[in-house]
């Protein structure tokens, strides 16, 4: 769950509120787009034959799985209702309290999800019950504390990991990289982000219709998911995406 930039503190229901406030204000203007667009989707579809009981995690209306027999889990209802509309299966409720019985999946997606949340043990540890023996995790999440921007913290990041504990992290939780590959569609220039967040920070009603906009267009320029087995060099990396397994 993220962090909007006009969190500055207060407690946990506070937090939520906000959240909730910023991602129906986001996806309120936003349209849906499709999974195959992505780079992820010869991954996903590979997935597919083995992963028939399927969850997604705070998709917003940027899905990576397909719409049709996934379950969908988001805080936003903005986001929900334009899901539920296209005939997905949706759920308002947050990573840490998934209401779902154990083992209910075997392939599960989280991109970009567990690193926006205070208690990542509580986010990794119900996505590890809700996923079956043998289940898959699709997950990505950014690298490397050194490389902490103010980017990181108007996103709402709460961390990001040093590859070492990251594996630790996922033992503890019962899941094994498989592959992986680099990942993650932030601009490499860093006159363009401060530029994007000036935007967002002093004039968001006129960036999130550029966003809205803009961001389905830039789908087109993905780079070829360079998908490897096991877990790639992590040096200068600044997001990875993960298959794991569930042990």
């Amino acid at each position: 769950m993220a962090r909007p930039a006009q969190y500055r503190g207060g407690s946990a229901a506070e937090l939520y509120e906000a959240n909730r406030r910023y991602y129906d204000s986001l996806w309120a203007g936003a349209a849906l787009v499709e999974p195959q667009r992505f780079n992820t989707w010869p991954l996903v579809a590979s997935l597919l034959p083995h992963g028939a009981r399927r969850l997604e995690v705070a998709p917003g209306l940027r899905p990576r799985l397909p719409l049709e027999d996934t379950q969908f889990v988001d805080i936003s209802g903005s986001a929900l209702a334009k899901l539920h509309g296209r005939g997905a299966s949706v759920t308002l409720s947050l990573v840490t309290a998934l209401p779902f019985a154990s083992e209910s999946f075997d392939l599960v997606c989280a991109l970009d999800v567990v690193e926006h949340v205070d208690d990542e043990d509580g986010a990794l540890s119900e996505i590890s019950r809700v996923s079956a023996p043998g289940g898959v995790l699709l997950l990505s999440v950014p690298l490397h504390p050194a490389r902490w921007t103010a980017f990181d913290d108007f996103v709402g990041h709460r961390r990001r990991y040093e590859p070492d504990r990251l594996w630790q992290k996922l033992a503890e939780h019962g899941f094994a990289v498989e592959r992986s590959a680099v990942f993650g569609m932030q601009p490499k220039s860093s006159r363009l982000l401060d530029l994007g967040m000036w935007c967002l920070t002093h004039q968001r009603e006129r960036a999130l219709w550029w966003y809205n906009r803009v961001f389905p267009l830039g789908v087109r320029f993905q780079k070829k998911l360079d998908v490897r087995d096991g877990i790639i060099g992590t040096d200068g990396i600044d997001e990875i995406l993960m298959v794991c397994r569930k042990r």
